[in-house]
């Protein structure tokens, strides 16, 4: 399926080493604030105060975060649990803060802007279960690229596997780069954004490395350059409708979603844009430098034993 075909091949080769020096310092711009600014962990892997209230009628989040701001409570996260009636209020650690009465503590500071919960139920969350969570979501994101890393060694020859790997974990930096350049909250549910932007990117790769290969195969006469050129050019009605596609759905639940939603969409929305650039303007230049041809396609033809230069046979 196709929106539009566009009869030019568009010669994105020509500037791929502009494009690959811009994605190489912002790789090191994003590297640069992971360690310098580090991310900003939300109470599920810091650890903190779970605190679950009750309204009889549909709470309104925005009014129980005006309060619980008010009463000087900082990087928290509220969100519906259940039903539309429950609340499920993460509240950070503090030095001063008296977990045996946190509970009242945050229905007095509810009582003026979003009146009417009742405590359900109070629960600490230690350090060393924010630990666990941390270094379990480390591994899952480790399992992953291993994952694909075996995958495309498998589906590709080994240029486009290293071109692909090295673009798809370009995008997972740049997110996190953004996450620790702003101090966003990082999340499981950011993680979770994190692991999908994997998948989706390397389907990207796939696709244009696909048609690359079968340029190969079928067209004589292109330089690789024109070879890549043409199957990014081929491939982009399909990249707009898919990612397009996606893309509304991500904007619908970072607009509508309200905050439970709103990093998770826009780590979405951020690898979504990086997974376009890196599947077309990293990973394709780094398999023309890593010098792919269209002889590694194409098996030469095996020479009968007594056959002439027109391959009849004496």
């Amino acid at each position: 399926m196709e929106f539009f075909r566009i009869s030019k091949d568009i010669p994105f080769m020509r500037h791929a080493l502009v494009f690959n020096v811009i994605s190489l310092l912002t790789f090191l711009l994003a590297v640069a604030f992971l360690f310098t600014r580090g991310l900003h962990l939300s109470v599920e892997f810091t650890g903190g105060t779970l605190v679950e209230l009750h309204y009889t009628q549909t709470a309104d989040l925005e009014k129980v975060r005006d309060g619980l701001g008010k009463a000087g409570y900082t990087d928290l996260s509220v969100q519906h649990f259940g039903s539309s009636q429950d609340v499920l209020v993460r509240l950070p650690l503090r030095a001063d803060q008296n977990t045996a009465r946190i509970g009242e503590a945050v229905i007095e500071a509810l009582a003026v802007e979003a009146p009417g919960a009742t405590l359900r139920r109070v629960e600490f969350v230690g350090p060393q279960v924010g630990r666990e969570l941390a270094e379990n979501g480390a591994l899952a994101l480790l399992v992953v690229i291993i994952g694909i890393v075996l995958y495309l060694s498998f589906r590709f020859e080994w240029r486009f596997s290293i071109s692909a790997i090295i673009a798809n974990l370009h995008d997972v930096v740049i997110i996190l780069g953004f996450f620790a350049f702003f101090q966003w909250e990082f999340s499981l549910s950011v993680l979770a954004a994190v692991l999908a932007v994997l998948g989706y990117s390397v389907n990207e790769s796939v696709v244009v490395f696909d048609r690359v290969r079968e340029t190969f195969k079928k067209t004589r006469g292109l330089t690789t350059p024109q070879v890549l050129d043409h199957a990014i050019t081929s491939t982009i009605s399909r990249t707009m409708i898919t990612h397009g596609s996606t893309q509304i759905m991500v904007l619908s639940m970072l607009i509508f979603g309200g905050e439970t939603l709103y990093y998770f969409a826009l780590a979405l929305t951020i690898g979504i844009c990086f997974g376009i650039y890196s599947s077309v303007l990293v990973a394709s230049p780094l398999v023309m430098w890593l010098g792919v041809s269209r002889e590694q396609f194409v098996r030469p033809k095996k020479k009968i034993e007594g056959a002439n230069e027109d391959g009849a046979v004496v």
